[in-house]
Protein backbone atom coordinates (compact mmCIF):
# COMPACT_ATOMS: atom_id res chain seq x y z
CA UNK A 1 0.00 0.00 0.00
CA UNK A 2 1.25 3.49 -1.08
CA UNK A 3 0.51 6.69 0.71
CA UNK A 4 0.91 10.28 -0.18
CA UNK A 5 0.57 11.78 3.27
CA UNK A 6 -1.35 15.23 3.14
CA UNK A 7 -3.84 16.90 5.12
CA UNK A 8 -5.70 18.76 2.25
CA UNK A 9 -5.57 15.61 -0.37
CA UNK A 10 -3.73 12.27 1.55
CA UNK A 11 -3.43 9.56 -2.20
CA UNK A 12 -4.09 5.91 -0.92
CA UNK A 13 -2.73 3.32 -2.87
CA UNK A 14 -3.13 -0.96 -2.90
CA UNK A 15 -0.62 -2.50 -5.90
CA UNK A 16 0.83 -6.06 -5.92
CA UNK A 17 3.57 -7.28 -7.05
CA UNK A 18 4.65 -9.81 -9.42
CA UNK A 19 7.86 -11.12 -10.72
CA UNK A 20 10.71 -9.18 -11.49
CA UNK A 21 9.59 -6.28 -11.53
CA UNK A 22 6.07 -6.30 -12.72
CA UNK A 23 2.88 -4.50 -10.68
CA UNK A 24 -0.57 -4.61 -10.94
CA UNK A 25 -2.40 -1.87 -9.99
CA UNK A 26 -5.63 -2.76 -7.74
CA UNK A 27 -7.15 0.46 -5.86
CA UNK A 28 -6.22 4.39 -5.84
CA UNK A 29 -8.37 6.94 -4.28
CA UNK A 30 -7.46 10.70 -2.23
CA UNK A 31 -8.75 11.50 0.50
CA UNK A 32 -9.44 15.24 1.02
CA UNK A 33 -10.29 17.44 4.22
CA UNK A 34 -11.66 20.71 3.85
CA UNK A 35 -8.90 23.21 5.42
CA UNK A 36 -11.01 25.58 7.41
CA UNK A 37 -12.40 22.35 9.24
CA UNK A 38 -10.31 21.55 12.65
CA UNK A 39 -6.97 20.12 12.75
CA UNK A 40 -8.09 17.00 14.82
CA UNK A 41 -11.11 16.89 12.29
CA UNK A 42 -9.21 16.21 9.70
CA UNK A 43 -6.73 13.91 10.83
CA UNK A 44 -9.55 11.28 12.12
CA UNK A 45 -10.91 11.67 8.59
CA UNK A 46 -7.59 10.16 7.18
CA UNK A 47 -6.79 7.97 9.76
CA UNK A 48 -10.68 6.56 9.73
CA UNK A 49 -10.16 6.03 5.47
CA UNK A 50 -6.80 4.81 5.74
CA UNK A 51 -7.68 1.99 8.78
CA UNK A 52 -10.72 0.85 6.32
CA UNK A 53 -8.16 0.55 3.78
CA UNK A 54 -6.09 -1.53 5.74
CA UNK A 55 -8.81 -3.40 7.18
CA UNK A 56 -9.99 -4.13 3.69
CA UNK A 57 -6.98 -4.44 1.39
CA UNK A 58 -4.68 -6.42 3.87
CA UNK A 59 -1.35 -4.81 2.70
CA UNK A 60 1.63 -6.77 3.60
CA UNK A 61 3.88 -3.29 3.78
CA UNK A 62 2.66 -0.04 3.71
CA UNK A 63 5.38 2.86 2.23
CA UNK A 64 4.96 6.45 3.15
CA UNK A 65 6.21 9.24 1.69
CA UNK A 66 9.47 10.95 4.38
CA UNK A 67 8.77 14.27 5.58
CA UNK A 68 11.34 16.18 3.58
CA UNK A 69 12.44 19.68 4.00
CA UNK A 70 10.16 21.98 2.45
CA UNK A 71 9.90 25.99 2.15
CA UNK A 72 6.21 25.82 3.81
CA UNK A 73 6.64 24.75 7.03
CA UNK A 74 2.93 24.60 7.66
CA UNK A 75 2.41 22.00 4.68
CA UNK A 76 5.32 20.39 6.37
CA UNK A 77 3.76 20.01 9.46
CA UNK A 78 0.36 18.59 8.26
CA UNK A 79 2.04 16.32 5.97
CA UNK A 80 4.19 14.98 9.09
CA UNK A 81 0.87 14.61 11.16
CA UNK A 82 -1.14 13.04 8.17
CA UNK A 83 2.19 10.53 8.44
CA UNK A 84 2.19 9.95 11.71
CA UNK A 85 -1.87 8.65 11.84
CA UNK A 86 -0.81 6.52 8.77
CA UNK A 87 1.98 4.76 10.85
CA UNK A 88 0.05 4.35 14.43
CA UNK A 89 -2.88 2.70 12.50
CA UNK A 90 0.04 0.43 10.48
CA UNK A 91 1.47 -0.27 13.97
CA UNK A 92 -1.69 -0.88 15.67
CA UNK A 93 -1.76 -3.59 12.77
CA UNK A 94 1.48 -4.56 13.01
CA UNK A 95 2.40 -3.67 9.44
CA UNK A 96 5.44 -2.77 8.56
CA UNK A 97 6.40 0.44 7.88
CA UNK A 98 8.59 1.84 5.22
CA UNK A 99 9.62 5.63 4.44
CA UNK A 100 11.20 6.85 1.19
CA UNK A 101 12.18 10.57 0.43
CA UNK A 102 10.48 11.80 -3.08
CA UNK A 103 13.85 11.89 -4.70
CA UNK A 104 13.69 8.01 -4.34
CA UNK A 105 10.49 7.52 -5.10
CA UNK A 106 10.94 9.98 -8.46
CA UNK A 107 14.28 7.87 -8.92
CA UNK A 108 13.00 4.19 -8.98
CA UNK A 109 9.78 5.07 -11.23
CA UNK A 110 11.49 7.68 -13.70
CA UNK A 111 15.54 6.74 -13.30
CA UNK A 112 15.40 10.70 -12.43
CA UNK A 113 15.08 11.91 -8.65
CA UNK A 114 14.56 15.39 -9.83
CA UNK A 115 11.70 14.58 -11.95
CA UNK A 116 8.60 16.69 -12.22
CA UNK A 117 5.20 15.31 -11.53
CA UNK A 118 3.77 15.11 -14.90
CA UNK A 119 7.07 12.91 -15.65
CA UNK A 120 5.90 10.87 -12.89
CA UNK A 121 2.18 10.31 -13.59
CA UNK A 122 3.20 9.53 -16.87
CA UNK A 123 5.54 6.38 -15.64
CA UNK A 124 3.13 5.03 -13.32
CA UNK A 125 0.82 5.21 -16.05
CA UNK A 126 3.20 3.20 -18.47
CA UNK A 127 4.32 0.84 -15.62
CA UNK A 128 1.10 0.28 -14.48
CA UNK A 129 -0.70 0.04 -17.99
CA UNK A 130 -3.81 2.00 -17.02
CA UNK A 131 -6.21 3.13 -19.39
CA UNK A 132 -5.78 6.73 -18.35
CA UNK A 133 -3.25 8.83 -15.89
CA UNK A 134 -4.40 9.20 -12.06
CA UNK A 135 -5.41 11.93 -11.00
CA UNK A 136 -4.87 13.87 -9.13
CA UNK A 137 -1.29 14.13 -8.70
CA UNK A 138 -1.30 12.89 -5.32
CA UNK A 139 -3.19 9.84 -6.66
CA UNK A 140 -0.14 9.18 -9.05
CA UNK A 141 2.28 9.92 -5.82
CA UNK A 142 0.99 6.85 -3.76
CA UNK A 143 0.79 4.53 -6.83
CA UNK A 144 4.65 5.65 -7.23
CA UNK A 145 5.03 5.53 -3.69
CA UNK A 146 4.21 1.67 -4.00
CA UNK A 147 6.14 1.06 -6.98
CA UNK A 148 9.07 2.26 -5.41
CA UNK A 149 9.01 0.09 -2.57
CA UNK A 150 7.83 -3.38 -4.59
CA UNK A 151 11.23 -2.62 -6.52
CA UNK A 152 13.53 -1.65 -3.50
CA UNK A 153 11.95 -4.10 -0.99
CA UNK A 154 14.41 -6.83 -2.41
CA UNK A 155 17.89 -4.92 -1.85
CA UNK A 156 16.12 -3.11 1.78
CA UNK A 157 15.64 -6.79 2.55
CA UNK A 158 19.03 -7.37 1.94
CA UNK A 159 20.73 -4.59 3.29
CA UNK A 160 19.28 -5.43 6.63
CA UNK A 161 20.22 -9.06 6.39
CA UNK A 162 23.68 -7.86 5.91
CA UNK A 163 23.24 -4.91 8.94
CA UNK A 164 22.13 -7.93 11.40
CA UNK A 165 24.87 -10.05 10.44
CA UNK A 166 27.91 -7.18 11.02
CA UNK A 167 25.68 -6.71 14.29
CA UNK A 168 26.20 -10.28 14.92
CA UNK A 169 29.57 -10.39 13.86
CA UNK A 170 30.43 -7.31 16.26
CA UNK A 171 28.65 -9.06 18.94
CA UNK A 172 30.70 -12.33 19.04
CA UNK A 173 33.87 -9.94 18.20
CA UNK A 174 33.34 -8.14 21.45
CA UNK A 175 32.70 -11.11 23.20
CA UNK A 176 36.21 -12.45 21.76
CA UNK A 177 38.15 -9.65 23.15
CA UNK A 178 36.62 -9.83 26.29
CA UNK A 179 37.63 -13.53 26.81
CA UNK A 180 40.92 -12.87 25.46
CA UNK A 181 41.38 -9.52 28.08
CA UNK A 182 39.87 -11.79 31.23
CA UNK A 183 42.70 -14.39 30.16
CA UNK A 184 45.84 -11.92 29.77
CA UNK A 185 44.70 -10.36 33.18
CA UNK A 186 47.77 -10.73 35.28
CA UNK A 187 47.07 -12.63 39.33
CA UNK A 188 48.59 -10.48 41.64
CA UNK A 189 50.75 -12.32 43.62
CA UNK A 190 50.59 -12.11 46.92
CA UNK A 191 54.36 -12.14 49.06
CA UNK A 192 54.26 -13.57 52.59
CA UNK A 193 56.55 -12.12 54.92
CA UNK A 194 58.85 -14.02 57.11
CA UNK A 195 61.94 -13.13 59.26
CA UNK A 196 65.24 -14.54 58.43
Amino acid sequence: MGVDPGLTRCGLSVIESGKGRQVIALDVDVVRTPADHPLAHRLLTISDAVEHWMDTHRPDVIAVERVFAHQNASTAMGTAQAAGVIALAAARRDIDVHFHTPSEVKAAVTGNGRAGKAQVTEMVTRILTLQQKPTPADAADALALAICHCWRAPMIARMAEAEALAAEQRRKYQATLKAAKAEAKPVPIKMSRSGT
